[in-house]
């Protein structure tokens, strides 16, 4: 049984009833990660790509205060268009809920909604860290914390490459948090196959990963596994070229005096600025490519033999 404070749009409520594959999505993404109209017409084109793929989308978001597992189309536009929704992680759901606003949910929430209603494989663009200079600020995301005792399966690009993410990978292991890349032995940096970091594990087929998660949770193992989805080749933006934006966009949100959780949309919406929106096409194929991959995983997750 889902938790009562959930609202579950009707076609997620039925396919989780069945054991059908359902997939899991964030909403900041939609409200903080990409300028109106791009951002929702990114999150139709990937909803539709889940439903291509043999499996039922369920973008989540809390609404006047409901945290809903799945959304309509007018839902969506309102997520992309209102700029009174705001940016809601785990230590901010129950002032949300409470105060019946409208909020976007990040990674870290939306892995906790999800685990709630019972889904197990989450789609996002980029994983959240450690920030930079973070050894000093302790600026460290959620994410990590909530990989490390949610039970779903992240799918992402890699950690965002405004990131650290060397740091990030050594606080991932410290959590017990399975970390594999699919498909290369080298770790991904969101707009870049490269990192410079090799792959902590590697998954060669969507059915290796279905069966990582089963043994992973069948063990009685708490926590999530996040499985990096590099970018496509054709689609990458090279790791230096897009160094140098991100230093140049950093030194800027120094001098503006710029924190905690506006750092993130400030930072990714300047480098579009700076790299002419070359970013955002980027951001836009990766999350195309990692919904692929969810909708597959979702399936064939799905199509296990029941454990026991």
């Amino acid at each position: 049984m889902t938790h009562p404070l959930l609202a579950l749009a009707p076609e997620v409520s039925e396919a989780l009833a069945f054991g059908e594959p359902v997939v899991a999505l964030e909403s900041t993404i939609i409200s903080h990660g990409m300028p109106y109209p791009d951002n929702v017409a990114m999150a139709r084109e990937v909803e539709q790509i889940i439903r291509d793929g043999g499996a039922v989308p369920a973008t989540i978001a809390v609404l006047s205060g409901v945290p809903r597992i799945g959304l309509s189309a007018d839902q969506l536009e309102l997520l992309a268009s209102d700029p009174g929704v705001t940016k809601v992680s785990i230590r901010d759901l129950g002032h949300v809920i409470a105060t019946r606003a409208h909020g976007a949910t990040t990674v870290a929430s939306t892995m906790r909604l999800a685990a709630l209603a019972g889904i197990r494989v989450f789609v996002t663009g980029g994983l959240g860290g450690v920030h930079r200079g973070g050894a000093d600020s302790l600026d460290i995301s959620a994410d990590l914390t909530e990989l490390g005792s949610t039970s779903v399966a992240v799918i992402s690009a890699g950690v965002k490459s405004i990131l650290d993410i060397g740091r990030t990978l050594e606080v991932l292991e410290t959590l017990g948090v399975p970390v594999v890349v699919h498909g290369s032995a080298e770790f991904p940096s969101f707009y870049s196959r490269s990192s410079g970091f090799p792959a902590p594990l590697q998954a060669s087929s969507v059915d290796e990963l279905a069966a990582m998660m089963r043994a992973t949770w069948d063990l009685g193992l708490t926590g999530g596994i996040a499985i990096a989805n590099p970018v496509p080749e054709e689609d990458e933006i090279p790791a230096a070229e897009i160094g140098a934006l991100i230093d140049r966009a950093l030194a800027e949100c120094t001098e503006r005096g710029i924190t905690g959780k506006d750092i993130t949309p400030f930072l990714l919406g300047r480098i579009v600025e700076l790299s002419q929106g070359r970013s955002l096409t980027t951001n836009i194929a990766l999350v195309r490519h990692n919904a692929r991959l969810g909708a597959a995983l979702a399936c064939a997750y799905a199509a296990l033999p029941a454990s026991g």
